[in-house]
């Protein structure tokens, strides 16, 4: 990852949290932590933020209220040769006409580069998925009432009136924060509580996750694994997470990358 890549994601993470460990950095952004000690000081120099012992934090602490989720920017250029491949093993689960949920997140973001030639019947609570797939897809798009959340592109309501129950999928495609023999796991609990109302409209569950995720928890569960009909991931997972998948009576497909991948040319839509 380019140094400029790097520093965007640093300024993006410290307006999630006004503190931010070397350590958290270095787990976004792959690189290591005496790399990321030099982004910070050079950071620091251009007065972006302040440098503190074991991290940095913001110069304006962000707003109370925000969501727990990650920001889209944030996570949207990590692994993305893995939440590439994923996405296209994804699509490639549904039929033309199929109904399907998609969740907002930057794995299931990147369904949309496959679907453009698509004619598919789609719920999302993602704004950035909504708007990329009306401008360039045949699909029909639905989307549930609520506010949205800028920081995460998501559009999320703590009330059942929001229009979901409405919906029948097929499938709901979710990314997530973490995978653990306790289940599927994401941060925020408004979050959560729009991502069941649409798991109770489709018949299966798709989890859409690169290898690290295996190694990572959160605070909150979605859904035991149990839940989950199948999972798609890279090939890097380890053994014992594709065991415990595995175990868990869920179908597990693997998909490899390709290092070199940039995004696809869409096909034009008629």
């Amino acid at each position: 990852m380019h140094e400029r890549e790097r520093h965007r994601i640093i300024l993006s993470a410290i307006q999630e949290k006004p503190v931010i460990t070397v350590q958290d950095i270095a787990e976004l952004t792959e690189a290591s932590e005496a790399t990321i000690r030099r982004d910070i000081a050079a950071l620091h120099v251009q007065g972006k933020l302040r440098r503190v012992r074991g991290g940095a934090e913001a110069l304006h602490p962000p707003q109370i209220g925000n969501l727990a989720a990650r920001p889209f920017r944030v996570s949207e250029s990590i692994n993305i040769d893995r939440k590439r491949a994923i996405a296209r093993a994804a699509v490639e689960l549904c039929a033309e006409g199929d109904s399907i949920v998609i969740n907002g997140g930057t794995t299931t973001f990147q369904m949309v580069h496959f679907m453009a030639a698509r004619r598919l019947q789609v719920m999302t609570n993602s704004f950035a998925i909504a708007e990329h797939l009306v401008k360039h897809s045949k699909c029909t798009v639905n989307v549930p009432g609520g506010a949205i959340y800028r920081d995460q592109s998501l559009i999320l309501s703590p009330f059942d009136n929001d229009g979901i129950r409405n919906f029948y999928g097929k499938r709901m495609f979710v990314g997530a924060q973490g995978i653990s023999a306790l289940g599927v796991m994401e941060p925020d609990a408004l979050v959560i509580q729009s991502e069941q109302r649409l798991m109770r409209q489709v018949d299966e569950l798709v989890v859409m996750v690169d290898s690290s995720k295996f190694a990572r928890r959160s605070s909150m569960i979605l859904c035991p694994l149990d839940r989950v009909s199948t999972l798609i991931t890279d090939d890097g997972i380890s053994d014992e997470a594709a065991a415990m998948i595995e175990a868990a009576g869920v179908t597990l497909l693997t998909a490899k990358p390709h290092l070199s991948a940039k995004t696809e040319e869409e096909p034009s839509v008629a």
